[in-house]
């Protein structure tokens, strides 16, 4: 997911990190520094169109190391979320920086994740623009719920409880969508997806360009 709210910076200390209070978080958290950056797909792509598999062994490198490159990842591309199958790789998995409607900046990542929503009678729909990293340049109104929760693993196999509200429920339906073959596009009407593939014709080499700056050092720098 693109980032449609400031990213609060490094000196804000209303933060949740895994889900818990924090005191503070580095602008850049330490996957980031670890991380290499990888290609973000794109729509159309199979690996966008089916399931993810879930993760059934944790605590090894090659899972962290998945879960580093996908945070560097998503802050070159200036994203809220990303999820494995947008760096190519089918794993029930998605990393997050975004903040809720309130201030909190949410960062963490989640494994095999259960999307749980609340029921016909106490839920909200909002509709607000929502963007996909794998639809570079393109921003459309979609419906989502003002509240979320996620429940899954940490990559030790931790179990962990996410709940969001306002922007941050939409980074997590958005992140969901994606592990189970979807993007923003198919809760589209005909016409608006029309809409949305004609943005990113306009705009994708735009985008692509400033993820190169980016990735190759010009703008991404931790703060001091």
């Amino acid at each position: 997911m693109s980032v449609g709210h400031e990213r609060p910076g490094a000196t804000d200390r209303r933060v949740r990190l895994q889900g818990s209070p924090v005191d503070d978080c580095p602008a850049l958290p330490p996957e980031a520094d670890r991380g290499a950056v990888r290609r973000i797909t794109v729509v159309g792509e199979e690996v966008l169109s089916r399931p993810c598999r879930e993760v059934n062994e944790f605590g090894t490198p090659g899972l962290s190391a998945l879960i580093d490159d996908m945070f560097l990842t998503m802050y070159v591309a200036d994203g809220a979320g990303l999820a494995a199958n947008q760096v190519g790789v089918d794993l029930r998995l998605f990393v997050y920086d975004c903040p809720d409607d309130q201030g909190i900046r949410h960062v963490g990542h989640i494994v095999n994740p259960v999307l749980e929503l609340p029921g016909p009678g106490s839920r909200r729909l909002v509709d607000d623009f929502e963007g996909c990293l794998s639809v570079p340049g393109a921003t459309m109104t979609v419906p989502r719920t003002d509240r979320a929760a996620v429940r899954g693993f940490d990559k030790d196999g931790n179990p962990l409880l996410i709940e969001g509200t306002g922007y941050f429920a939409r980074c997590l339906q958005h992140e969901y969508d994606h592990l189970v073959g979807h993007t923003y596009l198919d809760r589209l009407s005909a016409r608006d997806r029309k809409d949305a593939l004609r943005q990113m014709a306009e705009r994708s080499d735009d985008v692509f360009a400033q993820r190169a700056h980016k990735a190759a050092g010009g703008r991404l720098r931790r703060p001091s």
